[in-house]
């Protein structure tokens, strides 16, 4: 017997990078995201519908022997990584590359597979997007021809038109939206 599909089902995919990034820009002014409640966050971005997964994507922070900075930055990563999973989040890891500066890989990919995947498997009806990363527009897309409706959620300081254009809806976050999450 087929099993019924059920209506409102959310998955969260947020580029980690990015949102950190957004977060501890003036316009926004959340210094410790430690003090982020990613639960309350992800239940807001579901509106009450079935969520399915709350991913966070990011590069996976390497320790420099003898450099305390890379200390303290791994430190930080593994109590975010704590306090996501304590909320149910997934995290899923690429890799930072160190040239002139550093530049984080796999993770746009690691995204673009899931919506993808999720697309094509059936496994959600809406994709939460927190990402301004237009080298995911191809996936958005396709997911988006199959059926899927794709929500970007970006800041309302820095938006991504591209991607306002691209996805199905979106929302625009503001401090006064974050406010709620920090404790």
């Amino acid at each position: 017997m087929a099993k019924p599909k059920i209506k409102g089902r959310v998955i969260i995919l947020v580029d980690g990078s990015n949102f950190y990034h957004r977060l501890k820009e003036p316009q926004i002014a959340i210094k410790n995201p430690l003090n982020f409640s990613y639960k309350d966050f992800g239940d807001w971005l579901s509106s009450g519908k079935k969520l399915i997964s709350a991913n966070y994507y990011v590069g996976a922070v390497r320790e420099k022997k003898g450099n305390l900075k890379s200390k303290k930055m791994l430190a930080d990563q593994l109590k975010l990584f704590s306090k996501l999973r304590a909320s149910g989040w997934k995290i899923f890891l690429g890799y930072i590359l160190k040239s002139d500066s550093h530049h984080e890989k796999g993770v746009d990919v690691k995204i673009a597979v899931d919506l993808l995947v999720g697309a094509y498997e059936d496994l959600y009806d809406t994709a939460v997007l927190v990402s301004s990363d237009t080298d995911l527009l191809p996936a958005i897309d396709k997911a988006r021809s199959l059926g899927k409706e794709i929500e970007y959620i970006g800041f309302g300081h820095k938006p991504s038109f591209a991607m306002l254009k691209h996805c199905s809806c979106s929302r625009l976050l503001i401090k006064s939206d974050l406010l709620p999450f920090i404790s």
